[in-house]
């Protein structure tokens, strides 16, 4: 599946954004809204672990 963003979330990106910017950081800031919005939309569509039974795995180990 191929990564997308709407207009509208590229253009609240560049709002917060320096007049001019290194293209390479214009990557960098637009991948990092895409899986921001990948992880928040991933997260709704399953039920998540709480931060208790984290904490029983990581002893686990």
């Amino acid at each position: 599946m191929q990564a997308t963003l709407k207009k509208t979330d590229i253009i609240e990106g560049l709002k917060s954004m320096p007049e001019e910017i290194p293209l390479d950081d214009l990557i960098e800031k637009l991948i990092f809204i895409e899986k921001v919005k990948s992880g928040l939309k991933s997260a709704d569509q399953r039920p998540l672990t709480s931060h208790e039974d984290v904490k029983k795995l990581s002893d686990e180990w």
